[in-house]
Protein backbone atom coordinates (compact mmCIF):
# COMPACT_ATOMS: atom_id res chain seq x y z
CA UNK A 1 0.00 0.00 0.00
CA UNK A 2 1.43 3.23 -0.83
CA UNK A 3 2.11 6.23 1.51
CA UNK A 4 -0.83 8.02 0.20
CA UNK A 5 -3.19 5.67 0.67
CA UNK A 6 -2.07 4.36 4.65
CA UNK A 7 -2.67 8.78 4.73
CA UNK A 8 -6.37 8.79 3.44
CA UNK A 9 -6.98 5.20 4.94
CA UNK A 10 -8.36 1.97 2.47
CA UNK A 11 -7.80 1.91 -1.23
CA UNK A 12 -10.65 4.02 -2.31
CA UNK A 13 -12.72 3.65 -6.14
CA UNK A 14 -12.30 6.04 -8.59
CA UNK A 15 -15.54 7.89 -7.64
CA UNK A 16 -14.98 8.07 -3.70
CA UNK A 17 -13.32 11.06 -2.24
CA UNK A 18 -9.88 11.07 -0.69
CA UNK A 19 -10.13 11.50 3.28
CA UNK A 20 -8.55 14.65 5.64
CA UNK A 21 -9.27 11.96 8.73
CA UNK A 22 -5.96 12.09 9.46
CA UNK A 23 -6.47 15.27 11.05
CA UNK A 24 -10.11 14.34 12.57
CA UNK A 25 -10.64 18.23 13.94
CA UNK A 26 -11.07 21.53 11.35
CA UNK A 27 -10.47 24.31 13.96
CA UNK A 28 -11.32 27.46 11.89
CA UNK A 29 -14.47 27.57 10.07
CA UNK A 30 -17.26 29.56 9.57
CA UNK A 31 -20.05 27.43 9.56
CA UNK A 32 -22.39 28.92 12.13
CA UNK A 33 -25.23 30.43 10.49
CA UNK A 34 -26.06 34.16 10.49
CA UNK A 35 -22.87 35.47 12.70
CA UNK A 36 -20.56 36.96 10.31
CA UNK A 37 -19.83 36.61 6.18
CA UNK A 38 -19.73 32.85 6.63
CA UNK A 39 -22.88 30.80 6.33
CA UNK A 40 -26.45 32.82 6.06
CA UNK A 41 -28.83 29.94 7.03
CA UNK A 42 -28.88 26.63 8.73
CA UNK A 43 -29.10 25.02 5.24
CA UNK A 44 -26.09 25.98 3.94
CA UNK A 45 -24.35 25.11 7.38
CA UNK A 46 -25.49 22.36 7.16
CA UNK A 47 -24.60 21.56 3.56
CA UNK A 48 -21.31 22.71 4.48
CA UNK A 49 -21.33 19.94 7.66
CA UNK A 50 -22.12 17.33 5.09
CA UNK A 51 -19.18 17.95 2.92
CA UNK A 52 -16.80 18.52 5.95
CA UNK A 53 -17.43 14.91 7.28
CA UNK A 54 -17.53 13.49 3.86
CA UNK A 55 -13.95 15.09 3.31
CA UNK A 56 -12.89 13.13 6.77
CA UNK A 57 -13.51 14.98 9.71
CA UNK A 58 -15.03 14.40 12.19
CA UNK A 59 -15.28 17.08 14.96
CA UNK A 60 -15.32 20.37 13.77
CA UNK A 61 -14.53 23.94 15.83
CA UNK A 62 -16.01 26.80 14.47
CA UNK A 63 -14.45 30.33 14.74
CA UNK A 64 -17.07 33.06 14.02
CA UNK A 65 -15.38 36.52 13.30
CA UNK A 66 -15.27 38.96 16.09
CA UNK A 67 -14.44 42.43 15.46
CA UNK A 68 -15.10 45.55 17.43
CA UNK A 69 -16.29 47.62 14.74
CA UNK A 70 -18.15 44.83 12.70
CA UNK A 71 -18.92 41.54 13.57
CA UNK A 72 -19.75 42.43 17.56
CA UNK A 73 -20.21 38.71 18.28
CA UNK A 74 -20.71 37.62 21.81
CA UNK A 75 -20.35 33.90 23.26
CA UNK A 76 -23.76 34.07 24.50
CA UNK A 77 -24.69 34.71 20.71
CA UNK A 78 -22.15 32.19 19.29
CA UNK A 79 -23.08 28.93 21.93
CA UNK A 80 -27.17 30.00 20.94
CA UNK A 81 -26.09 29.67 17.17
CA UNK A 82 -24.32 26.27 18.40
CA UNK A 83 -26.95 25.05 19.52
CA UNK A 84 -28.97 25.58 16.78
CA UNK A 85 -26.83 24.05 14.30
CA UNK A 86 -26.83 20.75 16.58
CA UNK A 87 -30.64 20.23 16.57
CA UNK A 88 -30.30 21.64 12.60
CA UNK A 89 -27.24 18.74 12.31
CA UNK A 90 -29.06 16.00 14.41
CA UNK A 91 -32.55 16.33 12.54
CA UNK A 92 -30.30 15.81 8.93
CA UNK A 93 -28.67 12.56 10.09
CA UNK A 94 -25.40 13.91 10.95
CA UNK A 95 -25.25 12.81 14.71
CA UNK A 96 -20.89 11.39 14.08
CA UNK A 97 -19.69 14.71 13.71
CA UNK A 98 -18.80 16.86 17.32
CA UNK A 99 -19.76 20.64 16.54
CA UNK A 100 -18.05 22.75 19.07
CA UNK A 101 -17.42 26.60 18.60
CA UNK A 102 -14.11 29.06 19.59
CA UNK A 103 -14.10 32.27 17.79
CA UNK A 104 -11.47 34.35 15.18
CA UNK A 105 -10.43 37.29 17.23
CA UNK A 106 -9.23 40.77 14.95
CA UNK A 107 -6.64 42.06 16.61
CA UNK A 108 -8.18 45.63 16.61
CA UNK A 109 -8.37 48.42 19.33
CA UNK A 110 -11.08 46.55 21.27
CA UNK A 111 -9.35 43.03 21.63
CA UNK A 112 -6.59 44.09 24.33
CA UNK A 113 -9.40 46.60 26.66
CA UNK A 114 -11.40 43.13 26.21
CA UNK A 115 -8.68 40.85 27.64
CA UNK A 116 -7.34 43.97 30.14
CA UNK A 117 -11.31 43.39 31.68
CA UNK A 118 -10.72 39.80 32.16
CA UNK A 119 -13.32 38.97 29.88
CA UNK A 120 -13.37 34.73 28.67
CA UNK A 121 -12.51 34.32 25.51
CA UNK A 122 -13.76 31.53 23.26
CA UNK A 123 -11.37 29.04 23.26
CA UNK A 124 -10.37 25.61 22.40
CA UNK A 125 -8.49 22.71 22.94
CA UNK A 126 -9.50 22.21 26.75
CA UNK A 127 -7.28 22.96 29.40
CA UNK A 128 -4.85 24.60 26.26
CA UNK A 129 -7.41 27.38 25.76
CA UNK A 130 -6.57 28.26 22.66
CA UNK A 131 -7.62 31.40 20.81
CA UNK A 132 -7.55 31.97 17.31
CA UNK A 133 -6.65 35.44 16.27
CA UNK A 134 -5.91 37.47 13.12
CA UNK A 135 -4.39 40.77 12.07
CA UNK A 136 -5.33 43.35 9.16
CA UNK A 137 -3.84 41.28 5.85
CA UNK A 138 -1.79 44.60 4.64
CA UNK A 139 -1.02 46.77 8.62
CA UNK A 140 1.34 45.68 11.38
CA UNK A 141 -0.28 45.64 14.18
CA UNK A 142 2.34 47.90 16.67
CA UNK A 143 1.20 46.25 19.29
CA UNK A 144 1.50 42.13 18.39
CA UNK A 145 4.12 41.24 21.39
CA UNK A 146 2.36 42.86 24.07
CA UNK A 147 -1.11 40.85 22.80
CA UNK A 148 0.54 37.71 22.77
CA UNK A 149 2.27 38.23 26.62
CA UNK A 150 -0.82 39.50 27.86
CA UNK A 151 -2.47 36.25 26.42
CA UNK A 152 -0.15 33.93 27.71
CA UNK A 153 -0.41 35.99 31.08
CA UNK A 154 -3.79 35.29 31.29
CA UNK A 155 -3.87 31.16 30.60
CA UNK A 156 -4.42 30.99 26.93
CA UNK A 157 -2.12 29.95 23.67
CA UNK A 158 -2.59 32.17 21.10
CA UNK A 159 -3.00 30.96 17.87
CA UNK A 160 -2.23 32.93 14.40
CA UNK A 161 -4.66 32.34 11.91
CA UNK A 162 -3.50 32.29 7.85
CA UNK A 163 0.04 33.99 8.38
CA UNK A 164 0.78 33.39 4.94
CA UNK A 165 -1.97 35.67 3.93
CA UNK A 166 -0.81 38.98 5.77
CA UNK A 167 1.13 40.67 3.38
CA UNK A 168 3.18 43.08 5.43
CA UNK A 169 5.05 39.75 6.56
CA UNK A 170 5.69 39.05 2.77
CA UNK A 171 9.30 39.34 2.06
CA UNK A 172 9.96 39.10 5.76
CA UNK A 173 9.98 35.50 6.59
CA UNK A 174 11.49 35.84 9.82
CA UNK A 175 9.16 37.98 11.63
CA UNK A 176 7.27 34.89 10.94
CA UNK A 177 9.84 33.09 12.74
CA UNK A 178 9.97 35.47 15.79
CA UNK A 179 6.09 34.97 16.45
CA UNK A 180 6.31 31.52 16.20
CA UNK A 181 9.47 32.01 19.11
CA UNK A 182 6.76 33.76 21.31
CA UNK A 183 4.99 31.58 21.82
CA UNK A 184 2.43 31.82 18.72
CA UNK A 185 1.04 28.78 16.78
CA UNK A 186 0.67 29.13 13.20
CA UNK A 187 -2.33 28.03 11.45
CA UNK A 188 -2.12 27.74 8.02
CA UNK A 189 -5.32 27.70 5.87
CA UNK A 190 -6.10 24.37 3.32
CA UNK A 191 -6.78 26.55 0.65
CA UNK A 192 -3.69 28.49 0.54
CA UNK A 193 -1.69 25.58 -0.61
CA UNK A 194 -3.26 26.08 -3.98
CA UNK A 195 -2.85 29.57 -4.41
CA UNK A 196 -6.55 30.59 -4.11
CA UNK A 197 -5.86 33.59 -2.18
CA UNK A 198 -2.43 35.02 -3.87
CA UNK A 199 0.31 33.83 -5.32
CA UNK A 200 2.60 35.28 -2.38
CA UNK A 201 -0.03 33.24 0.04
CA UNK A 202 0.80 30.29 -1.56
CA UNK A 203 4.97 30.61 -1.53
CA UNK A 204 4.56 31.84 2.29
CA UNK A 205 2.68 28.60 2.99
CA UNK A 206 4.71 25.90 1.37
CA UNK A 207 8.12 28.19 3.03
CA UNK A 208 6.23 27.55 6.68
CA UNK A 209 5.75 23.83 5.57
CA UNK A 210 9.32 23.55 4.31
CA UNK A 211 10.69 24.77 7.93
CA UNK A 212 8.25 22.56 9.77
CA UNK A 213 6.65 25.70 11.26
CA UNK A 214 3.06 24.72 10.82
CA UNK A 215 1.09 23.55 13.89
CA UNK A 216 -2.52 23.61 12.66
CA UNK A 217 -4.10 23.15 8.77
CA UNK A 218 -7.64 24.75 8.85
CA UNK A 219 -10.60 24.69 6.35
CA UNK A 220 -11.58 28.74 7.24
CA UNK A 221 -14.51 27.60 5.18
CA UNK A 222 -17.08 30.38 4.66
CA UNK A 223 -18.94 28.33 1.29
CA UNK A 224 -18.89 25.43 -0.35
CA UNK A 225 -16.54 26.80 -2.95
CA UNK A 226 -13.86 27.10 -0.24
CA UNK A 227 -14.50 23.16 -0.07
CA UNK A 228 -15.12 22.33 -3.57
CA UNK A 229 -11.59 23.49 -3.80
CA UNK A 230 -10.38 21.68 -1.08
CA UNK A 231 -11.82 18.47 -3.03
CA UNK A 232 -10.99 19.19 -5.81
CA UNK A 233 -7.62 20.70 -5.90
CA UNK A 234 -6.51 20.76 -2.59
CA UNK A 235 -6.56 16.72 -1.94
CA UNK A 236 -4.49 16.64 -5.26
CA UNK A 237 -1.78 18.96 -3.92
CA UNK A 238 1.86 17.86 -3.53
CA UNK A 239 2.04 19.79 -0.18
CA UNK A 240 -0.78 18.88 1.55
CA UNK A 241 1.25 15.49 2.04
CA UNK A 242 4.08 17.51 3.05
CA UNK A 243 1.71 19.60 5.78
CA UNK A 244 0.14 16.12 6.86
CA UNK A 245 3.60 14.63 7.33
CA UNK A 246 4.35 17.38 10.37
CA UNK A 247 3.49 16.77 13.94
CA UNK A 248 0.07 18.75 13.08
CA UNK A 249 -2.13 19.15 16.41
CA UNK A 250 -5.21 19.23 14.93
CA UNK A 251 -5.94 15.50 16.22
CA UNK A 252 -5.03 16.10 19.54
CA UNK A 253 -7.57 18.49 19.89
Amino acid sequence: MSFFQKLFGRETAATELPSLGVLEVDMHSHLLPGLDDGAETLEQSVEMLRELRRLGYRKLIMTPHIMGDFYRNTPEGVQSALAAMRQAATTAGLVDVTLECAAEYYLDESFLPRLERGEELLSFGGERRMVLVETSYINEPFNLPEIVFNLRAAGYQPVLAHPERYTYLYGRFEELMKIRELGVLLQVNLNSLIGYYSAGAKRVAEKLIDGGMVDLLGTDAHTMKHLDNIREKVLLNAYLTKALALPLLNNTL
